[in-house]
């Protein structure tokens, strides 16, 4: 029998709690009600994992023209340098608006200005100047906390955990003629198993990167590519996937289970040696341990293939062991439980998934090609981080382009839909038999994807992950229609499509540019340097 849980209406139904969502749902709850899905709880998001900071013009010897160059440096002649200077001069307004309402950033009193702080900044990878606003080395916990406080404050504002999104719903889907445009998404209630039909005026996809596409990644397990993976299923354009960002230092430990080095710990003094325990960025970029982390993590895996390493090592212990704790307690606290005084040895690292710098194609605003859909943060891509994200853009792109997405609805608010959402309609789906299906499937796309799409590639690697992935694909398609879904089954059918999206991006591309380096293209091409590599599919 088909579900016939009564559709839930909103104004916007934004997908994801991380800082994208959380801001947007804010601002939007000023002229409509909103519905926040979340996968799990509101806290679990890339958001609360982030441990740097956020960048902006804040010290007195930056400007936004410094930031400006450093992220198009950075991001190897693909930023849209116009979107660059519009998200970086509206940095510094949405960061003083974050603090309003109640996040903490670390600072101490300041002499010239009784009663005020003066802000710490900290420096990262790429950055010319101290332009890092942290809360430790957790500044996406605080950030995210000071968001969900507000969120709670808010009476307009519903939360809704541990509900999946399965698919969007779109007026082609519904068979009604005209331009497509989204009216709404289906969503699982994990606890009831029970998909019901969400409609709204407004679809926000919010919903973070795929890090878990890859063997090894920093992402918590939430990141599965959810939101380009449904936005490309319903007819939206989809750029530049091919730039997966590795992190260049990640912790090596068989129960670390991939946690994060911060790069601000580079950004404080330490370097990079070998199993042999001497230092080698110098060997590979003037910058050093300081270099973009395209660079960075090319050179540490470049040093691990030379040698034959497992790992190689970040050392700070040159740096007073107070300084180095109140600096980064969380890191220093994880390492001790592993067994490692980062104060007195190396930590082992090793480059990992971190951050997808393309995604679902959006303007200014947020729109997607599709009326009534939107994304913001992570999951799209609006041509601010190019072929390599600068370090600590990421919240403050997800902030600023928030606010323009809410602030755009405010002043063009979309009209009320006129279609009604059938019912779920299971079919004839029986509960799954063989889930030991969806976990091998699981295991071989992440364990495809980092053998032949990772930090270097070359073209036959690519055919052969794409040859992998398309019979993988079968297999998933032919399980989802016979058996009644689960959030298991959900995340491997988005993975899998994400995985091909990453693949068919990559082979477009003939050169090598930032994150994405290809052996038999070794050079960039000019011809290339402005060019997204797109892919669609057809319509329903």
């Amino acid at each position: 029998m088909p579900d016939r849980t009564p559709t839930q209406s909103f104004d916007f139904l934004v997908l994801g709690t991380g800082m994208a969502g959380l801001s947007f749902a804010l601002r939007a709850a000023e002229f409509g009600t909103v519905a926040i899905v979340t996968k799990k709880n509101r806290a679990d998001s890339n958001t609360n994992w982030a441990q740097g900071g956020i960048a902006s013009v804040w010290a007195e010897d930056d400007t936004v023209e410094l930031h400006v160059q450093d992220t198009l440096d950075a991001g190897a002649g693909l930023c849209r340098e116009e979107v660059v200077r519009s998200i970086l001069a509206e940095g510094p307004a949405r960061i003083r608006e974050l603090i309003e309402i109640g996040a903490r950033f670390d600072g101490h009193p300041d002499p010239l200005h009784p009663g005020e702080v003066s802000l710490d900044l900290t420096r990262e990878g790429g950055h010319s100047r101290r332009r890092v606003l942290h809360a430790k080395d957790a500044t996406g916990a605080e950030i995210e906390r000071a968001l969900l406080k507000a969120v709670a404050a808010e009476k307009r504002i519903r939360v809704l955990e541990n509900h999946v999104a399965v698919d969007l719903v779109t007026t082609s889907k519904l068979g009604l003629p005209g331009a497509p445009r989204c009216v709404g998404a289906y969503v699982l209630d994990r606890a009831s198993q029970q998909v019901t039909a969400f409609a709204a005026r407004a679809v926000i996809l919010a919903t973070g990167g795929c890090g878990k596409v890859y063997l090894y990644t920093t992402n918590p397990d939430i990141a599965t590519g959810d939101g380009v993976a449904m936005a490309y299923r319903a007819g939206a354009g989809v750029a530049n996937m091919e730039f997966i960002q590795f992190h260049p230092t990640c912790l090596f430990h068989p129960k670390a289970k991939s946690f994060l080095i911060s790069e601000a710990v580079r950004g404080e003094g330490a370097v990079l040696r070998g199993a042999d325990g001497m230092r080698f960025m110098e060997r590979y970029d003037p910058r050093l341990e300081l270099a973009p982390r395209d660079i960075v993590a090319r050179a540490i895996d470049s040093e691990m293939k030379r040698t034959g390493a497992d790992c190689v090592f970040l050392d700070i212990t040159h740096k007073p062991a107070r300084f180095v704790m109140d600096h980064f307690p969380n890191i220093y606290a994880r390492c001790m439980e592993h067994g490692i005084d980062m104060t007195k040895e190396p930590v082992p690292v090793v480059p990992a998934a971190h951050y997808q710098c393309g995604g679902v194609l959006v303007d200014a605003q947020g729109r997607t090609e599709i009326d009534g859909l939107f994304a913001i943060g992570e999951v799209a891509c609006t041509g601010l981080h190019g072929a390599n994200r600068l370090a600590s853009n990421s919240l403050l792109e997800a902030l600023v382009c928030a606010h323009r997405a809410a602030d755009h609805l405010a002043v063009h608010p979309p009209a009320d839909s006129s279609c009604t959402i059938p019912p779920w309609e299971p079919g004839s789906a029986t509960d799954p038999d063989e889930l030991v299906v969806v976990s091998h499937n699981w295991d071989e796309i992440r364990r495809t994807m980092w053998d032949y799409v990772g930090i270097v590639r070359t073209d036959k690697r690519l055919r052969r992950a794409e040859k992998r992935l398309g019979n993988l694909q079968e297999e998933i398609r032919e399980y989802y229609w016979n058996f009644r879904i689960t959030s298991d089954l959900v995340e491997l059918r988005n993975i899998a499509t994400t995985a091909e999206l990453i693949v068919g991006c990559a082979l477009q591309r003939p050169e090598s540019r930032g994150l994405h380096y290809n052996l038999d293209h070794p050079l960039a091409d000019a011809g290339w340097s402005q060019r997204d590599s797109v892919m669609r599919r057809s319509r329903p």
